[in-house]
């Protein structure tokens, strides 16, 4: 399942970088991508996962980019 979010304060590209490289780390994510310029992320996990990597991706991003917020 891929779908797609939007980032509340993500503050430069390198810090998106950073995030997106973080959440490609995780377990159970396929693949990861953020859009620094349209401040959005796009995540791909298994259908039956999703909502569970999906909060793991939350709590990742509230460690890597504490200002930055997952809007869903």
């Amino acid at each position: 399942m891929r779908k797609s979010f939007k980032l509340d304060e993500i503050d430069c590209a390198n810090c998106a970088q950073k995030l997106e490289d973080a959440i490609n780390k995780l377990d159970g994510v396929e693949q990861a991508r953020v859009n620094f310029l349209l401040q959005k992320l796009t995540l791909t996990a298994a259908d039956d996962a999703f909502d569970e990597v999906l909060a793991r991706v939350v709590e990742l991003t509230r460690q890597v980019e504490p200002d930055c917020e997952i809007i869903r």
